[in-house]
């Protein structure tokens, strides 16, 4: 038997699982009792809801989809990600102002129905 896949193996992993589990728990509960909880400002509420909702996401991505040991790929995933994100933000703000003459939204433009005539249809 090989040494990831003894009985002391299993048992520390099982352990960390269980620990996991009950993070995530926890979490949940304090998600729920945040809820009753009324801050001044609205973004506030978010930025709590955001920062416990992040630390569960990481909690599943790192240990139930077994990213922590996938270092490499990971990075590598994350660069690409960051360079096309950038790519994308550079090209829509480069592009901003070449928008083609009579494009722009203008709502005394717009007739949504024709114009009844005076008379019956």
């Amino acid at each position: 038997m090989s040494a990831t896949h003894s009985v002391e193996a299993i048992k520390k992993h099982n352990k960390l699982y269980l620990a996991i589990f009950a993070a995530l728990l926890v979490g949940t509960v304090v998600t729920v009792l945040l809820r009753s909880v009324h801050f001044p400002a609205f973004w506030i509420t978010v930025a709590v809801a955001l920062f416990v909702a992040t630390i569960k996401a990481t909690l599943v991505a790192c240990f139930f989809m077994h990213l922590i040991s996938e270092k490499k790929a990971i990075y590598a995933m994350l660069a690409a990600t960051v360079f096309f994100f950038a790519a994308m933000m550079y090209i829509m703000i480069w592009a901003r102002d070449q928008v083609p003459k009579g494009s722009e939204y203008t709502s005394d433009k717009h007739i949504p129905y024709p114009a009844a005539s005076g008379g019956a249809y």
